[in-house]
């Protein structure tokens, strides 16, 4: 296909090409626009409900560089929310009735401000999710204690593992990740995490390795539960299964390995009405490490901000927020496909 012959990188670099590619692909495989979709199923314009989550991107350094990673975190990556941007988001906040704080990066424990803004938001009675890679908690000596340290707050903890074996863990996330994973896995359930009656939630995520969708989110929670108790003696509350989103390296990868039509073109096929009613975008607003505000985390690496006049946190108006359309685009199409998908798991 003609229109692909650009490199990875450079069609990941903005979200203009990014457009331009997808247009292409539609054109050539007469795949229908998302928001035509939509408006068959009388979804279009897509509009918000009363919002459940803040999800903060507190910076994009990473201690790893996944494969599938749609931020392109990693320890080069020098973007990081300030104490000042913080301190914004806790007045937003304060504002609201929103019941879910859910920080995410890159590795959130990496910005120096991140205990701070923890504690900060648990005096305001929210409850807090941290979206933890595991291997951070093992990498050095001062993030050992970062177990004791969600346990104080009842931290809710959703750790990302891409399978319950070292070879695919490791080919997606990198040498000796799944040994790390396990040893932060055991650290969390000495301390009661995943312990039955403890009221500490410990939450896994699994991405697919290649160019298709989680198999039945049920069956692999049990897969997963059934091997990790047997090699490792460790335990879980629930398995998340993500659909990987077609923007960054995933996007990279599907381009380079030639699937990125095909994948977009099951992804399309899969289409389901009732997982598009329950797009995580509706109940849920992103804040960039910057401060800027967008439907989705996934919009917000295409630089996608809101259709609001309510643009950055500074500016955070609860009201103008909730009359506007969802910004979507053909890469919500992974969101939408099969069971669905959100941070949260499967949503039809």
């Amino acid at each position: 296909m003609k229109s692909l012959k650009a490199t990875g990188h450079q069609l990941a670099s903005s979200a203009f090409q990014l457009t331009v590619l997808r247009q292409e692909v539609v054109e050539v495989l007469h795949l229908p626009p998302f928001h035509q979709k939509m408006r068959e199923v009388g979804l279009f314009p897509l509009r918000p409900v009363a919002p459940a989550v803040l999800q903060i991107n507190v910076g994009k350094m990473c201690n790893q560089v996944c494969r599938h990673c749609h931020v392109d975190a990693g320890p080069d990556r020098q973007e990081i929310m300030t104490r000042e941007t913080m301190q914004l988001c806790l007045n937003a906040l304060a504002q609201t009735d929103i019941p879910t704080v859910d920080l995410t990066g890159g590795a959130p424990e990496m910005n120096p401000n991140f205990r701070w803004f923890v504690e900060e938001i648990s005096k305001l009675g929210r409850k807090v999710l941290v979206r933890c890679n595991l291997t951070i908690i093992v990498a050095n000596k001062k993030y050992h204690d970062l177990p004791e340290f969600f346990k104080k707050h009842g931290v809710e903890v959703v750790s990302s593992l891409p399978f319950y074996s070292a070879d695919k863990t490791d080919r997606q996330r990198g040498a000796g990740v799944f040994d790390d994973s396990i040893k932060a896995l055991r650290m969390l359930n000495a301390v009661g995490y995943g312990q039955e009656g403890s009221g500490l939630v410990l939450n896994l995520v699994y991405n697919p390795a290649g160019a298709f969708m989680p198999g039945p989110q049920a069956a692999l929670q049990r897969q997963f539960k059934q091997a990790l108790a047997k090699d490792f003696s460790i335990v879980f509350n629930e398995l998340f299964a993500i659909t990987n989103i077609p923007v960054s390296r995933f996007l990279d990868f599907l381009i380079e390995s030639k699937n990125y039509a095909g994948y977009l073109e099951k992804l399309v096929t899969a289409f389901n009405p009732a997982a598009a009613a329950g797009v995580m975008c509706r109940n849920t607003i992103s804040v960039g490490w910057d401060g800027g505000l967008y439907d989705c985390d996934f919009n917000q690496m295409l630089d996608l901000h809101v259709a609001s006049t309510s643009q950055h946190i500074r500016d955070f108006d609860a009201a103008a927020l909730a009359e506007r359309t969802i910004v979507v685009n053909q890469h919500c199409y992974g969101c939408t496909a099969g069971a669905g998908s959100s941070c949260g798991g499967t949503v039809a």
